[in-house]
């Protein structure tokens, strides 16, 4: 059947017999509505300062120094009010009286604040500090802990912060290695307690060391570093070297 066209033609297209016999397409189903979910917010450069952080202050005091080091790192709480509510270190700040390291202090802490806004994993830089050493020889915290450097100091202060909000996860000692170090500190206790019946050049080696300064922490005055835990806890029990403090031996 003829078609007279009145209006001007301003475009065409060809109709073939089988798109006439297609169906219409039918709409898709809508989906049912799903559950409403918390927004879980990552750390990112973009992430803007609030105008409050919660944080701690630690104090370092080395014998390097005359004045101590106070140490801040303040946390961003993130997904606060939801289940993965979480802090995580955002700036740091060291301040003393001491001004002779002034410059190397201001550059670490402006460098680990901006790798702490950065995100991701960060546990990374509690290791690499701890493994600093200084080349004129570390020393001996309270508690019997050698420590290599001052920023060896100032890596485990980050170490036990970032324990203290749950970013790392310190590995318990097993009940076995326990019960085996708890053995171990009874035996040579009673060994030394024999040897000083015997012999009263024991009482006077440990308050020698007392007087010296030396932090015994409880451990034998003759005890030496051990390469685990790095505390001086190292002592010779049935020919072999067995820490009293973390169950490390090396006859294993």
């Amino acid at each position: 059947m003829a078609m007279k066209i009145e209006k001007k033609i301003k475009g065409y297209a060809v109709v073939k017999p089988e798109d006439k016999a297609a169906p219409a397409a039918v709409p898709a189903p809508l989906s049912p509505k799903e559950a409403p979910k918390a927004e879980v917010i990552q750390m990112h450069e973009s992430l803007e300062r609030p105008e409050t952080l919660v944080g701690n202050t630690y104090k370092i005091k080395s014998p390097l120094f005359e004045h101590a080091l106070y140490v801040t790192i303040n946390d961003i709480v993130l997904n606060a009010g939801t289940p993965y509510e979480q802090r995580r270190p955002f700036e740091l700040f060291i301040n003393s009286k001491n001004m002779d390291h002034f410059q190397w202090i201001v550059a670490l802490t402006r460098i680990l604040s901006a790798v702490f806004r950065k995100g991701g994993d960060i546990t990374f830089l509690a290791e690499e500090m701890k493994a600093v050493f200084d080349p004129r020889g570390g020393y001996f915290k309270a508690g019997g802990v050698y420590m290599p450097s001052i920023v060896a100091e100032i890596g485990a202060v980050i170490e036990q912060h970032m324990k203290s909000i749950g970013l790392i996860h310190d590995p318990e000692m097993d009940e076995s290695t326990r019960r085996l170090v708890a053995e171990k500190r009874a035996a040579y206790e009673a060994a030394s307690k024999k040897n000083t019946e015997v012999s009263p050049v024991a009482p006077v080696a440990t308050a020698a060391a007392e007087d010296a300064g030396e932090p015994t922490n409880g451990f034998p005055p003759g005890a030496t570093l051990c390469a685990k835990c790095n505390t001086k806890a190292l002592v010779l029990m049935d020919g072999c070297q067995t820490c009293l403090n973390c169950g490390y031996s090396k006859c294993g």
